[in-house]
This record gives structure tokens, C-alpha cells and sequence, in this order.
């Protein structure tokens, strides 16, 4: 099977600051191209879309840098300063620059305001990653995923692709109130989701017995194949497991699926969602 890693980062602390890594051994280090290729070696993965770790625009610029040089990255979701004024000038900059850069994001679950995706300033923001042709990527947890939905409601016209599935508390239990907010995303037809991430929700030492085909298939059921995306959030995802144990969890997880809906989660959905190759 062709896949498309629909979410993967690159970084390197030497050049840039990631305080959210800082102290972390597995992380604080840098992850790069060469690291990539070694990574997804013989797992099927022939092209992949890096996403921003930095909410910065020196490190977009850089993911543009490095996708154009590089012949299995085939897409960029990058970071813009949604509520500054020159924001429609930046995206303007970066679609005229590079055919890679398909998204934007921005990490809402870091906010203090869990409601600042709704805020009238982030709205016109994400108005105008939608004028510019491009996705925007909703990285949230269940306390920001009211105001995602609110922000999806008023932009129908915009594609949202849901990181992580809103990150569930695998590790805690988490279900109910998890799968409410979800469904509630997920009623929207403009909205996809990534299948990816899960394994650092749930116990790093003990994922494998923490029931995360489950949660896959909640997602598969709520948004169907056709808007479910595979990622393995490399190298995040070596905080619980290798690049290869991803993948062979998310395909023993979509086993029962026919091979179009497989097709769809491991490819379709991504090259559609983010236009990869248009």
C-alpha cells in the first residue's frame, strides 16, 4: 500500500527555539530530512505533509525550503499571525512562492482563551487562509473544540482539517465528552480529520493495551473514510512508539475497511483535503 503521511514535523532546536520541547530528551533534539527518510524506510509512506511546530514565520519559510528540495514532502502546513493586519500579504507571499504550502495553522491548544478561535480577529484571520485557497488545520483539545466548531459554523466555505482527532485523554478515559465535540465537528461537511497522534494521548509505556483502535473507528464512523486522514505525528510519536508501530496500528485498525475506504484514510483523503499534487 501507497500511503501519505498527512502530519510529520522537522526541527532543529540548534537553529530555532521550540520551547514546548524544552528538557525533553526525545525531543529537544533535531529531527531532519535524512532523520525522515530513515524513519519512514520500508512502512509503504512515499510522500508526506510537514506541518509547523513553531509559531513562527522564519520556520514556515524553512518547511517551504526544505519541501522543495526534498521529493517525499509534497505539501507544507505552515504558520501565519492570524489576527495581524498584513495577514492576507503573507499568504498572498507564500502561495506566490511555493505550489507546497497547502495549509495553516496555529496552536489554539496552547491559548489561554480556550474561546480564541472564535474571537472576531481569528475568524477574519481564517477567512483569509480560505481566500487564499488553503486549509486550516484545528490543533485542539475537547476545551477548545466549542469554539472550533463556532469558527467552522461561520466559515463553510473554508476547509478545517481536525489534527489528532482533538486529542482524546486515552490515558485518563476519555470518551463521552471526547466523541461529543467530535460528532459535533464532524456534522460539518467542510471538516476532516487525522487519524494520527493517538498513541502519545493515551499511556507512553502502555498505549498497546489502552484501546486506540476504538477511538479510531469512532472517528471512522463519525466523519466516514472519505474524510479521515492518516498521520503518524513523527517524531512526537517517539515519545510511545517507533515510525514503523504507528503505521502497523493504524493499518491493523482500518483492516476491516474495504480498499477504497483504506485507500481514502492512507491517501485519498489528504491528496483531496490538502490538493497534494495540484
Amino acid at each position: 500500500m501507497r500511503i501519505v503521511d498527512a502530519h510529520h514535523h522537522l526541527w532543529d532546536p540548534r537553529v530555532r527555539e521550540y520551547p514546548w520541547m524544552a528538557g525533553n530528551e526525545v525531543l529537544n533534539r533535531p529531527r531532519v530530512v535524512d532523520d525522515l527518510r530513515a524513519a519512514i524506510a520500508g512502512t509503504g509512506v512515499t510522500g508526506t505533509v510537514v506541518v509547523q511546530a513553531a509559531s513562527t514565520d522564519e520556520e514556515t519559510d524553512w518547511l517551504v525550503e526544505l519541501a522543495e528540495s526534498t521529493p517525499e514532502i509534497v505539501g507544507v502546513v505552515g504558520w501565519v499571525a492570524l489576527e495581524a493586519g498584513g495577514v492576507g500579504d503573507r499568504l498572498a507571499e507564500l502561495v506566490g512562492r511555493s505550489g507546497f504550502v497547502r495549509g495553516i495553522r496555529h496552536p489554539a491548544q496552547d491559548e489561554a482563551d480556550h474561546d480564541w478561535l472564535a474571537r472576531p480577529s481569528v475568524v477574519k484571520g481564517v477567512r483569509a487562509v480560505g481566500d487564499a485557497g488553503l486549509v486550516y488545520d484545528l490543533l485542539i483539545k475537547r476545551p477548545e473544540s466549542a469554539a472550533a466548531e463556532t469558527l467552522v459554523r461561520a466559515l463553510p466555505d473554508v476547509q478545517f482539517v481536525v489534527d489528532h482527532a482533538a486529542k482524546p485523554g486515552i490515558a485518563e478515559g476519555e470518551w463521552e465528552q471526547w466523541h461529543t465535540a467530535l460528532a459535533a465537528l464532524a456534522a460539518h461537511e467542510n471538516v476532516t480529520c487525522k487519524v494520527s497522534g493517538l498513541v502519545t494521548e493515551a499511556s507512553h509505556t502502555g498505549w498497546r493495551e489502552q484501546g486506540i483502535p476504538r477511538y479510531i473507528e469512532a472517528v471512522l464512523e463519525l466523519f466516514g473514510a472519505d474524510r479521515c486522514m492518516f498521520g503518524s505525528d513523527w517524531p512526537v510519536s517517539l515519545l510511545a512508539a517507533t515510525y514503523g508501530e504507528v503505521v502497523d496500528l493504524a493499518r491493523s485498525a482500518t483492516a476491516s475497511l474495504s480498499e477504497g475506504e483504506r485507500d481514502a484514510v492512507f491517501g485519498g483523503t489528504a491528496a483531496r483535503a490538502y490538493g497534494l499534487g495540484a
